[in-house]
């Protein structure tokens, strides 16, 4: 009979009963598995193999393929048996503890970041045997084979005067150590090095679920850095926030921005000060949504309890304007928030400090040159600082100027031609019909509030990017000035948001581009000395000058699925194969001057208002 005839036969002889029993007994044996005798099963039956006593513990480590802690993470060889009973607890990224017994409260604090069935027995189970076995069986006997755990060595954690304190790990454990899941918060803020106090971002988490402890509430919240007793406050470090469509980026930033106009935030206006002051936060927003942060959000009376409870702030902020540029025949109608809506205008004046403003038609270097250095200041001696973007065009129009640079060897007419040419367009942006912002500094500027401009009215995009420019540029000259004209500006603590930075950020060849990316990585820079920060939200990191980026020491990414974008935001290998994977609001956070890379859980719902009615 063919191998087919057998195997059929087989399959339809009931009088077998194979596999039907998983003790053996009848059928396909448990002797024949084990590859012993029936004395010396009897003999294992008999066996105890649980001294008196409670297991504790997940489970032990292993030395059976070594037990070594390195230098060299690659060199590393952690793994643990963990036990039966425990096996459908433990995941990857899980915390553990695991003890040093010659040393008293000395503990190493691991991960899990590998799991593996291996063999128990020296009998193969890809066998037709164990396989039908196993498919008549009702569940699987684990107890043939081993679940190791790959382990990440992370700290040691250690008393010292009553203070638990973490350093590097320096030693190997013994071998039999019992390991446990971590689940004291002081253990695991202590391990991955996260702050008691700061700035709210969301809970800890292990694979989207979050870390649950024994004490009230049992998450653990994460949060960053904000006084200067062990630093400087991580939001003038700065701050980017990436995600993709849908991914809650913009729940999340609201969120986080909302913590840093808490009642009781405050700054020294100088290191060592005694003098405070409330942060300003200004975002710019091209989506209309931040000023929505004016109104409640949706909030039943339990959640805003936990999160009172919690130290989260939460509910809408009445400091809050909307800035709103006067572009042209723009109008802005906003019906979704409550916001007061503030007009104003970008005046002419900005472009002497900024004269890269008007050359975002492509001026090449040469024309950059001749525009800064000849004509603006030209301009400027016969029309003062108060010369307006017609006045200048007007003043380009002129035959006879253009004939005295060219003879005089100062411009060259064609240069002279392309520069008229190419700063035309920019009428609608300059010298609007309200007052110019230069003259709503103190309105623009507010400690402790937040001023939001809007600039999705305004339907040429190029207009849209000069007004954010303009305004993002007067913030950080004044901040970095020696000698500021609005001190307003000078004294604030400053947070600057800007969503969508990769349209305004980007690197590129232009004149104008080179200008703004030096501008602003000199201002992230100084942020630390000038109390200013950068908040920073894209879904295409990728697109962000690198410059500008490696000034970045905080960067929140939630889900994205552009391998580029992935790749662009520079976290650790274990956490970039988990950011395609996460649901809406689930994030990881890089802050190597905060904690440990870690997994977070955003809050479900937004502390404000958020969403269209």
């Amino acid at each position: 009979m063919s191998d087919l005839g057998d195997f059929t036969e087989f399959e339809g002889d009931e009088s077998a009963d194979a596999g039907t029993d998983p003790s053996g007994e009848d059928g396909v044996g448990g002797d024949d598995v084990a590859g012993g005798d029936g004395e010396e099963d009897e003999a294992f039956a008999t066996y105890d193999a649980s001294p008196a006593g409670r297991d504790r513990g997940l489970g032990v480590l292993s030395a059976s393929e070594g037990l070594r802690i390195d230098e060299d993470p690659e060199d590393t060889r952690l793994r643990a048996y963990v036990a039966v009973g425990n096996r459908e607890d433990v995941r990857i990224g899980t915390y553990l503890l695991a003890p040093y017994p010659d040393a008293a409260g000395e503990r190493l604090f691991c991960r899990i970041t590998g799991l593996e069935y291996a063999q128990e027995y020296r009998a193969d189970d890809a066998t037709e045997i164990h396989a039908r076995r196993a498919m008549r069986s009702q569940g699987i006997d684990e107890q043939d084979f081993k679940l190791m755990a790959t382990l990440e060595p992370v700290a040691i954690l250690y008393s010292d005067d009553g203070d638990l304190k973490r350093r590097m790990t320096d030693r190997v454990p013994k071998p039999e150590t019992v390991v446990r899941r971590a689940d004291d918060k002081t253990d695991i803020k202590t391990g991955l090095k996260i702050p008691e106090e700061g700035v709210f971002l969301g809970h800890l988490a292990v694979g989207g679920e979050k870390v649950r402890t024994a004490a009230e509430p049992p998450t653990i919240d994460y949060r960053l850095k904000d006084n200067y007793t062990d630093g400087d406050p991580l939001v003038f470090r700065h701050t980017l926030v990436a995600g993709g469509t849908g991914s809650g980026k913009t729940h999340a930033a609201k969120n986080v921005l909302r913590q840093y106009l808490a009642d009781d935030r405050a700054y020294p206006v100088e290191t060592g000060s005694d003098r405070t002051v409330s942060p300003a936060v200004v975002v710019f927003d091209p989506q209309d949504e931040y000023a929505q942060m004016h109104d409640d959000g949706e909030l039943d009376d339990e959640t805003a309890r936990r999160l009172d409870r919690e130290g989260v702030v939460h509910g809408g902020h009445d400091d809050t304007i909307a800035l709103v540029p006067r572009v042209g025949d723009a109008t802005y109608a906003a019906s979704h928030h409550r916001a007061e809506h503030v007009p104003f205008s970008v005046p002419f004046e900005l472009v002497h400090e900024n004269p890269w403003l008007v050359a975002g038609s492509g001026l090449n270097d040469n024309q950059y040159t001749a525009l800064v250095n000849v004509l603006l200041p030209r301009f400027r001696r016969q029309h003062g600082r108060e010369g307006t973007y017609d006045q200048f065009t007007t003043f380009l129009d002129d035959p006879a100027l253009k004939q005295e640079l060219d003879e005089t060897g100062r411009v060259h007419e064609a240069t002279f031609d392309a520069i008229r040419r190419r700063v035309r367009g920019f009428g609608a942006v300059f010298d609007g019909d309200a007052k110019p912002i230069t003259e709503r500094v103190h309105e623009f500027v507010r400690p402790g509030g937040l001023t939001v401009v809007p600039t999705y009215h305004i339907t040429e995009s190029r207009h849209a990017e000069t007004v954010v420019l303009a305004l993002s540029s007067l913030l950080v000259d004044q901040k970095l000035s020696n000698d500021p004209r609005h001190e307003r500006i000078e004294e604030t603590p400053l947070v600057v948001g800007m969503d969508e930075a990769h349209n305004f950020l980007t690197d590129a060849d232009s004149v104008q581009a080179r200008k703004v990316i030096g501008k602003f990585t000199e201002a992230a820079k100084q942020g630390r000395k000038e109390r200013l920060g950068l908040f920073l939200i894209t879904q295409d990191p990728q697109d962000i000058a690198d410059p500008v980026f490696k000034q970045i020491n905080t960067t929140v990414v939630l889900n994205l699925g552009d391998e580029d974008a992935i790749s662009a935001v520079n976290i650790p290998a274990s956490l970039e194969s988990k950011v395609p994977y996460m649901e809406k609001g689930q994030m990881v956070v890089y802050s190597p001057d905060n904690s440990e890379p870690v997994e977070l859980e955003g809050l479900s719902v937004c502390v404000t208002k958020h969403g269209r009615d």
